[in-house]
Order: structure tokens, then C-alpha cells, then sequence
């Protein structure tokens, strides 16, 4: 495995700090099977980082052990310098991981209440962690900031997810995620059920998002194109372990490992650029 990026004096304190984590799962006959094995990595503020790998490499597990939805066998999960126990339990250490790591996933019409508009949906947020009160706005003023952020309006406000566009579907799911202003935003192929026209929309709109609020991205997905636009550094995982880490540039112009190096002879869109699919889209 090549080095991970060395932060200098300059560089933003790390926001997020992965050290050695590791998660197994018993198998029959009393062995185990490793999905992640010693995988490290920092984010700093406003940062973006890639995990990439084939199914079964074990990006989205490091996924869910950020946001707490599996639990490590070890290693050390540190939210702005501060330890955050995977391991802790109850509703009180949940709403904590929330408040700082959020995650939008893969499909939002699973991941969104059917039952709920839009704005319903960003209210129950804000309720639940109490996010208004703390940015001094009424509640009704922080939903319209959130649906403009994303680019919803008053019609889609009122809509619920079966009336929604599966990009709309998307964003108000990282609406939702921002509601309790996180300090990191954890994306689990988060474009790959989408049309390309509207995966470079999504795109764009996470880099402004990015740029505004200062948030940091941690992007999990198999697609190289889209990691190649969206991140600043890039873990490649094969089989649960990191094999290569490196600014994106650098590892996608001269891959250092051989598994790297057969992910991007497989990339058919190398030379596809989200800024202008999204422009060509409008």
C-alpha cells in the first residue's frame, strides 16, 4: 500500500481521523470473515475524500462504520479532534454521531418515508436535533434555506418521494443530511442509480454545497469518473484492505498499484466531465 497524503503546517486541521479500523463477521464453522482490515485515512475541513473498490471491497462497510450503523472490532473514529465511540450505545450517543457525521445513501426512495412531503420529511430533522433554535431562524425559514440550497421549490416542498424525480428524490435527501449541519457528509453511491445528465447535476450541486458550508464529503463509490471530479484524495480498497491512497490526480495519472490500474481500464467515461454534462442537461 502506497502512503496516505502527508498533511503540512499549512493544510486544515483533519475534521475527520480514521485510524485502523477493522470489522469481521463470523462465518459457519467457527471462522470469520474480514471485510475491512486496517483501513486509515483523514478529511480535513471542507476536504473530499474517495473510497474506491469492487463490490465487495469493503468501501461501504467503512461507510456505515462512520455513521455508527456498524461497529468496528477496533480502530478509532475521531470527529473534529474529538474520539466518537462506534461502539456507543442509546438514542443520546446516536443523536451525537448524527449531529456530526450524516450519511446519504445509494437510494433515497428506501432511505425517505413514503409517507412524508418534502417538507414534513426536513421538519421531523430539525425537530429531532433542534437545529432552528440553534441557528436563530424559525423553523419554517431554515426548511426554505435547506430545499433553495438543494434546488427544490414550494412544488416540490409539498410532493412526497413517489412524486418526486429520482434526482429530486436525491436531493432532498442531502437536504435532509444537512439539516443538522454536519460537519461531514458520508456518500454511498450516492449518484449510481441516477441518469448521467442528472449524476452531474448532483455533482455539481455537492461541490457548492461543499464550497458554501465548508462541509466535508467522504464519497464511496465504484465509478472512477465521478471520484475523479468530486474528491481531493483517494483510498482504493480490493478485499477489505486499502491497497492504495494518494491524491486523486496523482493516483488516477500514475496508479502505483496493479489493482488501481485494472479499476481504470474499466472506466468507460474517463474523459466525462460533470460540469458540462450538467450544463448540457439544463
Amino acid at each position: 500500500m502506497t502512503t496516505p497524503p502527508a498533511q503540512t503546517a499549512s493544510d486544515p486541521a483533519p475534521v475527520l481521523s480514521v485510524t485502523n479500523l477493522r470489522k469481521t463477521y463470523p462465518l459457519p464453522g467457527g471462522t470469520r470473515l474480514t471485510a475491512v482490515d486496517d483501513v486509515s485515512f483523514t478529511v480535513p475541513r471542507g476536504g473530499s475524500t474517495g473510497i474506491v473498490g469492487e463490490s465487495g471491497s469493503g468501501k461501504t462497510t467503512v461507510a456505515r462504520m462512520l455513521v455508527g450503523l456498524v461497529r468496528p472490532d477496533s480502530g478509532a473514529i475521531a470527529v473534529a479532534g474529538q474520539a466518537r465511540s462506534a461502539r456507543a450505545r442509546g438514542a443520546a450517543a446516536r443523536l451525537a454521531r448524527a449531529r456530526e457525521i450524516q450519511m446519504v445513501f445509494q437510494d433515497p426512495y428506501v432511505s425517505l418515508d413514503p409517507r412524508l412531503t418534502a417538507r414534513q420529511c426536513l421538519r421531523t430533522a430539525l425537530r429531532l436535533h433542534r437545529r432552528p433554535e440553534a441557528r436563530g431562524c424559525t423553523e419554517e425559514e431554515r426548511i426554505a434555506e435547506l430545499l433553495d440550497q438543494v434546488g427544490l421549490g414550494a412544488r416540490e416542498a409539498d410532493a412526497r418521494p413517489h412524486g418526486l424525480s429520482g434526482g429530486q428524490r436525491q436531493r432532498l435527501a442531502i437536504a435532509r443530511a444537512l439539516a443538522v449541519d454536519p460537519r461531514v457528509l458520508v456518500l454511498d453511491e450516492a449518484v449510481a442509480a441516477l441518469d448521467v445528465s442528472i449524476q452531474a447535476q448532483i455533482l455539481q450541486l455537492l461541490a457548492e454545497i461543499r464550497a458554501a458550508t465548508g462541509v466535508a464529503l467522504v464519497f464511496v463509490s465504484h465509478d472512477l469518473a465521478v471520484v475523479r471530479h468530486v474528491t481531493d484524495d483517494t483510498l482504493v480498497m480490493r478485499r477489505g484492505q486499502p491497497v492504495e491512497h494518494g491524491r486523486t490526480a496523482e493516483v488516477l495519472a500514475a496508479p502505483a498499484h496493479p489493482y488501481t490500474r485494472a479499476l481504470l481500464a474499466a472506466v468507460p467515461r474517463a474523459g466525462w466531465d460533470p460540469a458540462a454534462a450538467a450544463a448540457a442537461a439544463r
